[in-house]
C-alpha cells in the first residue's frame, strides 16, 4: 500500500475504534520523561481533532509543573510555527477546523508532541500528507535540539511506513499501551 492508501485505511479505523477513554497514562508518561532524563521545560503539543489521541491532559499536567506550553499555527506554503498557549487562553479555528492559539509570540519548544495517523516500530510516522511537521522538524533543528514524541493509539501501528527523503524519524512513540524508543 502507498501512503495515501494507508492514511485512508487508518483514519477510517481510528474513527471506528475511537474511544475517549483510551488515554496515555499520565504517570507513565511523566516517569518516561524522567527515566529518559528529558529534563526540559517547554513543550509543543497539538489540539486533538479528527479522532486523534488526546494530549491536553499531558499539556495541563506539564503546565502545572511549570512547563511553557505551545500549540501550532498553520501558515502559508505548508509551514507552521508554535505559539505560546495556556489552557485558559482563547483559541481560533483554522481553515482545517483545528483550534489554534491567538498568540503572536513564536515559541521554540524543547519537546514536541506529534499526532500520528500511523507509525511503525522503527519510529517512522505517517501524518496527514501536508508535510507540516517534517518541515517544522527541519526548521527547528537548525535552531535547537528538539525531542520529537509521536502520540497515537496502539491500533495505528503498522508493519512498515513507506518513507522518502522528506520524512523525519521520531525520537519516541507513546501509545496507551507502550513507549517505543
Amino acid at each position: 500500500m502507498n501512503k495515501s492508501q494507508i492514511r485512508n485505511k487508518i483514519i477510517k479505523s481510528r474513527k471506528k475504534k475511537f474511544n475517549k477513554d483510551l488515554k496515555i497514562d499520565l504517570g507513565k508518561f511523566i516517569s518516561f520523561l524522567k527515566i529518559d532524563k528529558i529534563n526540559l521545560k517547554s513543550i509543543g503539543g497539538y489540539y486533538p481533532s479528527n479522532y486523534e489521541i488526546d494530549d491536553l491532559d499531558i499539556l495541563d499536567l506539564l503546565e502545572k509543573k511549570k512547563f511553557k506550553v505551545s500549540l501550532p499555527i498553520i501558515k502559508k506554503d505548508n509551514q507552521m510555527n508554535f505559539y505560546s498557549w495556556s489552557r485558559t487562553d482563547p483559541l481560533k479555528i483554522n481553515k482545517f477546523g483545528i483550534p489554534e492559539p491567538v498568540s503572536t509570540k513564536v515559541f521554540y519548544p524543547d519537546i514536541l508532541l506529534v499526532p500520528l495517523v500511523a507509525y511503525d516500530s522503527s519510529l517512522n510516522r505517517l501524518g496527514y500528507g501536508g508535510g507540516y511537521y517534517d518541515r517544522y522538524f527541519e526548521k527547528i533543528e537548525k535552531i535547537k535540539k528538539v525531542i520529537k514524541i509521536g502520540l497515537a493509539f496502539s491500533f495505528q501501528k503498522i508493519s512498515s511506513i513507506p518513507i522518502d527523503q522528506y520524512d523525519k524519524k521520531l525520537d519516541f512513540i507513546v501509545t496507551e499501551k507502550e513507549i517505543l524508543r
